[in-house]
Formats: structure tokens, C-alpha cells, sequence
């Protein structure tokens, strides 16, 4: 993974991967996970591992670019 992968990864695709994670996930360690990347990714020097990287692609392609439901951005009623 490049440098600018990366930066693209955590910056844009994370974030998404992160609030479905959170939300709808009943798997502890899958929770862990995401959140231990996203507390690692703050150190300048960091990189993924290959097993690291390779879940983080998997939970991408996956999570962070399917299109969420139906959003309700104004509560009603």
C-alpha cells in the first residue's frame, strides 16, 4: 500500500468502516480492531501490517463503499 493509499484509506474510507462497524456489529474483536487502527494511524510513522492491511482492504471493500440506507438527517415528529 502506498503512502497515498493510505492517507485515502484513513482519511475518506475509514470513518465510514468505523461508524458501521460501531453501529452494527456484535463482533468484540472486529470493534477492537477498527478502533485500534483508527488510534494507531494518528502516529506519523505507522504503517499496517500485511495481515493488518489486508483485513483493512477486505473492511473497505466491504463496508466503506457500499451506500447507506435510507439516512434520516432531521428527526420528524
Amino acid at each position: 500500500m502506498t503512502d497515498s493509499e493510505l492517507d485515502e484509506l484513513l482519511t475518506f474510507r475509514w470513518p465510514l468502516v468505523m461508524r458501521r462497524v460501531m453501529a452494527s456489529s456484535c463482533d468484540e474483536w472486529l470493534r477492537g480492531f477498527v478502533r485500534s487502527i483508527a488510534k494507531h494511524s494518528k502516529r506519523r510513522a505507522w504503517r499496517p501490517s500485511p495481515k493488518q492491511e489486508a483485513l483493512m482492504r477486505r473492511l473497505v471493500a466491504e463496508l466503506g463503499t457500499a451506500p447507506e440506507g435510507d439516512v434520516d438527517l432531521i428527526e420528524r415528529g
